[in-house]
């Protein structure tokens, strides 16, 4: 999967989506959500759609991949994704990739990226592009591997 603007694994559980999801696409005018309670809430707000913290916590945590269809798309469209996000991973495929490439548009305008870096990385030739390619996968690697605890 990915994590903080990791790109969107086809073969991600539905879990692993809607963690990245909450990450990386969380509406900016709906305040960050500090717990399941929060996150429900404002997803009932935005969308009309009853959804309990508990049914968010089985989302997040795994424990409920077969969610019912209104509550997918009560979140698709909260996040503002199209519901073959959470589908197959020949359907989600290119919606992910379009949403990894919408959460790094959102942080190089609110400041979290800058732009420039895109810039320089667009001029780099191929093999210096390809050394920044690994050093990022890299960094991305040993990032999930320290955030992922002991085993």
């Amino acid at each position: 999967m990915s994590d903080r603007m990791g790109e969107v694994s086809p073969a991600a559980s539905l879990a692993e989506k809607v963690e990245w999801l909450i990450r990386n696409l969380w509406p900016e005018r709906a305040e960050p959500p500090r717990n399941n309670v929060d996150t429900a809430a404002a997803i009932a707000r935005t969308t009309g759609e009853d959804i309990s913290s508990t049914t968010v916590w089985k989302l997040r945590t795994g424990r409920q991949e077969n969610p019912q269809l209104k509550t997918l798309t009560a979140l698709a469209t909260f996040f503002g994704v199209p519901i073959g996000f959470f589908g197959f991973p020949t359907e989600s495929e290119p919606i992910g990739d379009d949403l990894t490439l919408k959460a790094l548009r959102r942080d190089v305008e609110n400041g979290v990226i800058r732009p420039e870096v895109l810039r320089a990385l667009v001029d780099l030739s191929p093999d210096a592009r390809w050394v920044v390619d690994e050093m990022i996968l890299g960094a991305a690697a040993a990032d999930r591997e320290r955030h992922a605890g002991p085993a």
